[in-house]
């Protein structure tokens, strides 16, 4: 049975970079796979799956207006997909992770979804949320705080390095825009 998974963390746990291993582990032994990542991320070119370590590999972009099984439906059509492989999976809609679901369920393909789980004011986004509800497997991957404790947090700063504390839910960034945090740092930064 095919089981949507989601691989979820802070910034700066390497979820890119544990999508493109597992990419390339199913490539290796001839299997096929299809990548997306979010069309929302446009740090680097449109459409490609980069790692902090340099890894990178071209992906379909969604976005709001993505059906994805229908979209996924039509690639297993011309050729069988062994695994989907999602990115920035937090940007999916609830509607989106129905449809993965069914890609898992009904096309019986694996789907592997990597995101954050909560965003700079440690609220859920609406994709990992829905993952959260419906993924048959759940699996934290490990980013580490600056005082050695597992982060769990993302904390939007400033040029400065000082915490933002108001502003639209998505901004895209990396180590520039973010910090990852452990709750009590987190919570002892944002209190000031």
């Amino acid at each position: 049975m095919a089981k949507l998974y989601f691989y979820y963390s802070s910034m700066n746990a390497g979820k890119s970079t544990t999508l493109l291993q597992a990419d390339f582990n199913y490539r290796e032994r001839g299997m096929q796979t299809m990548l997306w990542t979010a069309a929302l991320d446009d740090r680097e070119d449109a459409g490609w799956i980069s790692s902090r370590i340099g890894l990178k590999k071209k992906a379909h972009v969604f976005d709001d207006a993505t059906d994805m099984l229908s979209e996924i439906s039509a690639e297993h059509e011309t050729g069988a997909l062994d695994c989907v492989m999602i990115d920035e999976a937090q940007f999916l809609s609830k509607d989106q992770v129905f449809q993965l679901a069914l890609v898992a369920d009904q096309l019986k393909i694996p789907v592997l979804a990597y995101g954050l789980r909560t965003d700079f004011q440690a609220a859920l986004f609406q994709g990992s949320a829905q993952l959260l509800a419906i993924a048959d497997e759940l699996v934290e991957l490990k980013a580490v705080c600056e005082c050695g404790s597992k982060s769990t947090m993302n904390m939007r700063v400033d040029q400065d390095g000082n915490p933002v504390l108001a502003g639209q839910q998505t901004a895209i960034g990396g180590n520039e825009l973010y910090v990852a945090l452990c709750r009590k740092h987190f919570m002892e930064k944002l209190n000031g």
